[in-house]
Parts: structure tokens; C-alpha cells; sequence
């Protein structure tokens, strides 16, 4: 991963303001407020496609970011322009794509039939224009509303499509989709299909940087959900033979599967799954190729259908948790005309598979009370695994049950004036309003909460924290190694279970509060160790938390640079010496220690919209047990050797430089 490293500048302090200053500054509020009642045929204004876009963003692609989150707006871009791909290889043209990311420019090139000449400029310029109104062109396609390379084209500084078609191709080049250059139509050797390159606008897309993981995970999925695809990804392949099938052996541990993965096909409907040892739900959903990150009616159907099919089959009023827990899980439907709760697509709305079709609950629960029945008769072994791993949940529950409920009540008691949670007004879980949705939803995406250690760096943060989207929790000192505990620790340990309760995700992560969990600790011995021991808690008991996604690692500034009129915060030590330089002279150098060092005023500019934030990643052959156990476990030869091999020792120079 590469980080496009900056230097940023302390905005400059005021000085006080005399008497003449404050009834300029009255007069003038004065005149501003009655300019704000007037309310005239001047006051309204009508915004062209790209304006909007420009001026609203978070309504056509969710939250902005700067690429250290998965759902960050640059994630979505890609993921527009490569949709469109998608839907050329469903509807049987292409069977190839073609994606380079390097220093923040993006290509992509398929193989389908290729825009038509004449609409080029159009396709990628005009709101609402497009071949998938009719759904005889596109029957089940993911981009449906005209809207997605168009919010691409203006929020990039630069954009460019050529379409190949025939022999013949069309160029036309965007700058903010604004129209800069449309080349005449010539002649062509180039195969038929679609060019788009594009720079996210840095304006935008602050600091932006993409991650390969993050990209590779998409990719991923769109091979998974197209068997025989291949996408080629800066230099590499991607190609899926089995579908889901491939997608489950890829996210689990082949020890750890209580039963072979459950490969069920239809038509509209693919579903794959099995049971594992770890805790939580893994559900994937999918519609039309489109990941729904936020699930929506097919996963709410996939997950009631499951547990009516298991106690019909075994003919036992099972508890729904204890039929789904440690459930690894795929879906993939596809829907005519499908309807979503916004235009970034994560979460399914629509309740039909199509026009005067069934609903989506009995589409669901039709297939699987056929398919899955039959399977579990004609294998028993399968079977008799699943009722042995649901019978370990109800143990694993009713052991619980007693303590569970002593821990909860004192929860209750300590939410009631709970010390170690700073709350913030907006929550991920909250139903949006009818009124300004797109921004609300926006705003869950932004939705924070901070894990420190101790008073002093909880108080730098709750005093500068956005009390609206930011919540700041506060550890008193080390947690404990969860590693090899059973879940019986999180009641019996206060401040665990306070935790669970501050993330709402003791029944899984669909009630979760907050989009962003970020660990904030000192950058010392004793800091990473921290962070070790509450990713430690996280991996054993809510995996999901990071498997998607929303786990972070804040990263503070570790030197300030300054003299009289300047002052720079650097986060390594390349930053440091380009700041030195600029400068010039003997500048003040300051090693910040630890988070309680930085004030409030400081702080603030550390976790405001140009926060950075390391996401915690889990690779996709990394099996938590084992890291667990290597990282957390007892002190072994292979570990000390690993330490001693990898021992890094930091030199001070500040003096020196200073």
C-alpha cells in the first residue's frame, strides 16, 4: 500500500479583536441575516447535471474518504465504470476485462459491443441517458438509473471513454465533466469494446490513495459472481470456475469447516454455504453482481428461509441464533428492475424479483425448501454435522445464559451514566428520515468511535471530536489477552462487555452503532501492544468487524515543525525533513510521546476530514486462529526468532537536526 505522503499546515491563530472590529462584525451579521430572509426569484437556481454532482457527491456515491476505507467514494468510481463491464459479459458480449490502478489513474477496458458512436459524449455527459430503461437491452443489469459514469466523469480532474466499434472508434475527453476535447470518428484495428481512463479529482477526494487489497477484493467478487470472467488486474489474472462455491473456500479455513461447503444453483438464485468455529454470522449477499455490503430483503430472506428449512428437516423448534451462529454463507440473486436504498447500491429494497413475480422471501424460501432438503437427505453425514454444530451453539448459549444476564444488567445500570463512552447523535444503526435521506445515510457512513487508552488522550479527543458523527470510548489501562477464552470473558470482563454494548454487537452486526472503529493509542511499546490485545478481542469474537472492514488504526502525527510563522505536522520522518527544509534556519522540532501531549486545538485537525486512518486487513489466506495463536499464544522459538529477525531499533535525531 502506498500513501500519498503531505505536510500539513496549522491554520494561523488571530489575535484579539478591539472595539471597532466587533461592531463591524455585528453590522455586518446584521446585513448578512437580512439578505438570508429575502426570498426572491433570484434565490432560486437550477443546477446542470455536473454542478449537482460536484456540489452534492454523497448522493451519488456515498461517502468521500480518501481510499483507507473499502466504501470510499474512489472505490465507488472504479466500481461504476467496471459495472458497466458486467453487464456487456452477462448479456453475453466479452469475456474479458482489463483494469490498471497506478498513482492514482484508473483504466478499465472491456470487450463488449462498445458505446455507439454516436452516443459517446452523450453516455458519459447527460444525466439519465442510457440502453438500460429498456430491460429487454439489459434484463437484469446493476446500473439502472443513467447516473453512475456520469458522477465519474465529474468528480474526476480527468476523464476520458473511447468507444471501438466495428473498425471504427470515438473519443471524447472530460475535465470535472466539463467537455474538453471530442475527437473526430476514425478508423480502428483495436477489437470492439469500451476505454475509460480517469484522475480522481484531488479536490475531492482529499489525500486520496488506493489500496490494492481493497481492489482486488472487488475484483474478486465480480469473478465469483460471473463463473468464467476473466479480469486482469495490474499484471495479474482473476478467473472463478465454482462461483460461490469458490468465493467460501476462499474466506474459510478448510480445518475449520464443521461440514463440506453447500454448493446450491437455479435459475436467478446461487447459494453457498457451511458452518465453521468461529463466532458471528459471514453472510455475502449479492444482486444483479452488485455487493450488498448492507445485505437488504434477499439476505433478511437467505436468513429466515435457513433456519425454517433446518427445523423442518430436523423436525426441532431450534433457536434461530444458535441454527446460524458461525454460519459462512454466500447468496447471489438476480432481480429485473432491482430497487435500492441508495445510489451506491449496498443494500437491496426491492420485495419482488420482478414485476408481478413472487416476493423475494417466497422466491427465497421456495428454492432453498427444495434444494437444501434434498441435499441434507441424500447426504446424512452433512446432516448429522450441522445438528451437531447447532446443539454446541445451544450449549455454548444456555452456559452463557446465566451470566450473560448479570453482565447485562450491569451494563444497563452503567449505560445509564457510562464513563467510558463519550457518545455522538448519529448512529449507523438509526432509521434514516424521509426528509434529506442521501445526507443522513452520508453521515451514518462518517459515523465514528474512538478506542483510547487512559484520561489524558480520551480528554485531547472528546474536547475536538465532531459531537455529531465522532463517540470516543475510554480503556483504563491493558486489556486482556482474549486469545484461546471462550466468549464467557466479554460478560465476565467489565469492560469488554461495556464495549459490546457502546458497538450494540452482542446479536450480531446488523444492530452495530458506529461505520468506523478506531483504535487510538500511543505510537509506543506500549501502544502497539494495545492495539494488538483490542484487535485480539475483535478477531476472536467479532471477526466480522474486521473481515468487513471497519477496523482502523489512527495514525497521529509524530513530529511538529515550526518557527514563527509556520508550523507543519508530520507522520514520518521524510515529511519531517522536507518540513525542516522549507523552513530553512534552526526550526523548533517537537517528538510527540503520546496523544495525551497533543491539545484539544491541535487534535482536532488530526481527526477531522483529512484524518488518517490505517484500516486493519486480513488477507485472504490469513486464518485467525492460527495468527491468534502465533501472535497471542505462548512465547514459541518461531515467534522470538520472527521478533528477532524483524527487530527494528529508532534513532532520535531530532536533536541532531534541530
Amino acid at each position: 500500500m502506498t500513501t500519498k505522503s503531505t505536510i500539513k499546515a496549522a491554520k494561523p491563530t488571530r489575535g484579539k479583536k478591539n472595539a471597532s472590529d466587533s461592531i463591524s462584525l455585528q453590522k455586518g451579521k446584521k446585513e448578512m441575516a437580512e439578505l438570508q430572509n429575502q426570498y426572491t426569484e433570484d434565490s432560486i437556481r437550477s443546477l446542470d447535471w455536473r454542478e449537482h454532482i460536484r456540489l452534492r457527491p454523497g448522493m451519488y456515491i456515498g461517502k468521500l474518504g480518501d481510499g483507507s476505507s473499502m466504501d470510499d467514494g474512489i472505490y465507488i468510481l472504479l466500481k461504476e465504470v467496471v459495472d458497466n463491464c458486467i453487464d456487456e459479459y452477462t448479456m453475453g458480449f466479452g469475456k474479458r476485462v482489463d483494469i490498471f490502478v497506478k498513482e492514482g489513474k484508473v483504466t478499465v477496458r472491456d470487450y463488449g459491443r462498445g458505446i455507439p458512436l454516436g452516443k459517446v459524449v452523450d453516455v458519459v455527459s447527460k444525466i439519465n441517458t442510457g440502453a438500460k430503461y429498456d430491460s429487454k437491452a439489459f434484463q437484469k443489469s446493476v446500473g439502472l438509473n443513467g447516473v453512475g459514469t456520469k458522477a465519474v466523469n465529474a468528480l474526476s480532474s480527468y476523464f476520458k471513454v473511447a468507444a471501438y466499434r466495428d473498425g471504427k472508434m470515438k473519443v471524447a475527453e472530460f475535465e470535472k465533466g466539463n467537455l474538453v476535447k471530442e475527437h473526430k470518428e476514425t478508423d480502428t484495428t483495436e477489437p470492439n469494446g469500451t476505454f475509460v481512463t480517469f484522475t480522481p479529482d484531488d479536490t475531492v477526494f482529499r489525500n486520496y490513495h488506493f489500496i490494492n487489497e481493497y481492489i482486488e477484493n472487488q475484483i474478486l467478487n465480480y469473478c465469483f459472481l460471473n463463473a468464467g470472467l476473466l479480469l486482469h488486474f495490474n499484471g495479474r489474472n482473476y478467473v472463478s470456475k465454482n462461483g460461490l462455491l469458490d468465493l467460501l473456500n476462499r474466506k474459510t479455513n478448510p480445518e475449520a469447516l464443521r461440514y463440506p461447503i453447500v454448493h446450491l444453483k437455479g435459475e436467478d438464485i446461487e447459494i453457498a454455504l457451511t458452518h465453521t468455529g468461529d463466532y458471528g454470522e459471514d453472510i455475502y449477499s449479492f444482486v444483479n453482481g452488485q455487493h450488498t455490503t448492507q445485505g437488504g430483503t434477499h439476505q433478511a430472506a437467505f436468513r429466515e428461509a435457513f433456519v425454517k428449512v433446518v427445523r423442518d428437516f430436523f423436525k426441532k423448534d431450534y433457536d434461530a441464533t444458535d441454527i446460524r451462529q458461525s454460519i459462512c454463507a454466500a447468496i447471489a440473486v438476480r432481480v429485473q428492475e432491482p430497487v435500492f436504498e441508495s445510489q451506491t447500491k449496498t443494500k437491496l429494497g426491492s420485495q419482488y424479483v420482478f414485476e408481478g413475480g413472487p416476493s423475494m422471501k417466497a422466491f427465497v424460501l421456495e428454492f432453498m425448501a427444495k434444494e437444501l432438503d434434498n441435499y441434507l437427505h441424500k447426504n446424512p453425514s452433512v446432516a448429522e454435522a450441522l445438528k451437531k454444530r447447532i446443539e454446541q451453539s445451544e450449549r455454548e448459549r444456555k452456559e452463557l445464559s446465566g451470566i450473560r444476564k448479570l453482565a447485562n444488567e450491569r451494563a444497563k445500570k452503567a449505560n445509564l451514566h457510562n464513563r467510558k463512552l463519550r457518545d455522538c447523535r448519529i448512529h449507523l444503526n438509526a432509521e434514516p428520515p424521509a426528509k434529506n435521506k442521501e445526507e443522513f445515510i452520508q453521515k451514518q457512513l462518517e459515523s465514528t468511535i474512538f478506542i483510547t487508552e487512559g484520561d489524558s488522550a480520551s480528554g485531547s479527543i472528546t474536547k475536538s471530536r465532531n459531537v455529531e458523527s465522532q463517540a470516543v470510548f475510554s480503556l483504563r489501562g491493558k486489556p486482556l489477552n482474549c486469545y484461546g477464552l471462550t466468549k464467557k470473558v466479554v460478560y465476565e470482563n467489565e469492560e469488554f462487555n461495556l464495549l459490546q454494548h457502546a458497538l450494540n454487537i452482542e446479536e450480531g452486526m446488523d444492530g452495530l452503532r458506529y461505520n468506523n472503529i478506531v483504535i487510538a493509542t500511543d505510537a509506543d511499546v506500549d501502544g502497539m501492544h494495545i492495539r494488538m490485545l483490542i484487535m485480539a478481542f475483535f478477531l476472536q469474537f467479532f471477526p466480522d468487524l474486521v473481515k468487513n472492514g471497519h477496523v482502523y488504526i489512527l495514525e497521529t502525527p509524530l513530529f511538529r515543525v515550526r518557527n514563527k510563522q509556520k508550523t507543519f505536522y508530520c507522520y514520518t520522518d521524510e515529511e519531517r525533513r522536507k518540513a525542516i527544509a522549507e523552513l530553512g534556519g534552526k526550526p523548533e522540532i517537537t517528538r510527540f510521546k503520546g496523544l495525551g501531549e497533543i491539545s484539544p486545538e491541535e487534535f482536532a485537525q488530526f481527526i477531522g476530514e483529512d484524518m488518517r486512518k490505517e484500516p486493519v486487513l486480513l488477507s485472504h489466506d490469513g486464518q485467525i486462529q492460527k495468527l491468534l495463536e502465533y501472535y497471542m499464544g505462548k512465547n514459541t522459538p518461531d515467534r522470538q526468532k520472527n521478533i528477532i529477525e524483524n527487530l527494528r531499533v529508532e534513532k532520535d535525531l531530532v536533536e541532531e537536526l534541530a
